[in-house]
């Protein structure tokens, strides 16, 4: 590994450079799988309807680099042909709409489809296409409701706890993503493109993983375990003089006790094997914090850490970017935004050896792209001129 492996290399072909997405998604979700496209290099076009809401702000800035916009009315005839021939040039189209939203307005997967065989047609929902909430909109605190999540989160008896992030949002959108590039690989095996589809409630209910299976498997019900591992300990959050620390003794038991400097850790019989101390997890902590609290957080950090014993700190934002590591890792890139100045923007999190992930342009002004897109589409300037007279497109809205 060289040391520069994680320089900016945002101006290099990505991946997926050659592959156009027309990308009619709003609010998270459905942005956040475009917006992994984009990264990886394919030519996004954002096509918005006029004076639609969407996220304002920093989500915005963060969802949308790496794309065109254009404004395009499909509730009017002219509005639909004009996506249709942008659908018979694209690769994948993406959208969020409830499911029988899309049926009404004529842009469903079977009529896109039948313009052009070969497109991947992503669909993102709050509950699936079909079923008897399908129609139902969601947003992610509901959908963590739903799932388990907020079930198991929080401190024990302290009931349901909203996770601080959209969970929901980021799991179905990166599913998404995955299922686009499974299905532009099969593409180039059978020609044809195909409907990918999933939903917030499948993506997080995946999500939910271990604590799931300790349901099908196990028919165990998961608690609430706060800051603690649900099934393992010591491992969770700790105090120490100054605050607290996570750690993780899964192994080196032994080295642990030596740290601490509490052999009488090593002689209790309620100690002596992983499930004994997952029994008597209570009195164990009790014993644990009483050493750790004789010295800093920063202190503990060192010596666990010399002694391999998994730890860290726990980090405000602000912290956690003025990390070395994250320092080192170069997470965040800088763009020019024609409004809002500089922006610095979270990286792309994988890193591709010969095919970069980048971010090439900042997020763009809403339809700043709508006439150079046309045109790009077999438009002539006075069809260009009618369709901003009729305001079935616009520009620079």
């Amino acid at each position: 590994m060289t040391e520069d492996i994680y320089r900016p290399r945002d101006g290099e072909p990505g991946a997926l450079e050659g592959i156009r997405v027309v990308d009619l998604t709003i609010a998270r979700a459905g942005p956040t799988c475009v917006r992994q496209l984009a990264d990886l290099g394919a030519e996004v076009i954002r096509v918005s309807a006029p004076n639609r809401l969407d996220l304002p702000g920093s989500d915005s800035h963060n969802l949308h680099r790496n794309k065109r916009s254009m404004v395009l009315d499909l509730k009017q005839e002219a509005g639909r042909s004009v996506l249709y021939r942008l659908a018979e040039s694209a690769d994948v189209f993406v959208e969020n709409f409830r499911s029988d939203v899309k049926e009404r307005l004529g842009i469903d997967y079977p009529t896109l489809s039948g313009l052009n065989p070969r497109l991947i047609y992503a669909s993102l929902s709050g509950f699936g296409q079909d079923g008897p909430y399908a129609r139902r909109p969601a947003l992610d605190q509901i959908i963590q409701g739903m799932s388990g999540l907020m079930s198991v989160t929080g401190p024990p008896g302290g009931g349901p706890w909203r996770a601080g992030i959209a969970i929901s949002d980021t799991a179905a959108g990166t599913f998404l993503a995955q299922g686009v590039l499974a299905a532009l690989y099969a593409r180039e095996r059978t020609g044809r493109g195909q409907w990918v589809h999933t939903s917030l409630f499948e993506a997080l209910v995946n999500f939910m993983d271990f604590q799931a299976a300790r349901w099908l498997v196990e028919a165990e019900i998961p608690g609430q375990a706060g800051n603690d591992h649900p099934t393992l300990f010591p491992m969770g959050l700790f105090e120490t003089l100054d605050g607290s620390i996570n750690i993780a003794v899964l192994t080196g038991w032994g080295r642990f006790i030596e740290v601490l400097d509490a052999p009488e850790l090593g002689e209790d019989p309620r100690f002596s094997d992983l499930e004994a101390r997952i029994r008597n997890k209570d009195a164990l902590r009790e014993v644990v914090e009483a050493h750790l609290r004789q010295r800093t957080s920063a202190q503990w950090l060192e010596v666990l850490t010399a002694a391999e014993i998994v730890c860290g700190p726990v980090l405000a934002l602000d912290e956690t970017f003025a990390d070395p590591q994250a320092q080192h890792l170069q997470l965040t890139r800088k763009v020019e935004h024609p409004e809002a100045g500089e922006l610095e923007l979270l990286r792309h999190p994988v890193t591709l050896a010969e095919t970069p992930t980048g971010i090439r342009t900042a997020p763009p002004v809403t339809g700043a792209d709508t006439r150079a897109i046309l045109a790009e589409h077999g438009y002539s300037e006075e069809e260009i001129d009618d369709l901003l007279a009729d305001r079935v497109v616009g520009a620079d809205a």
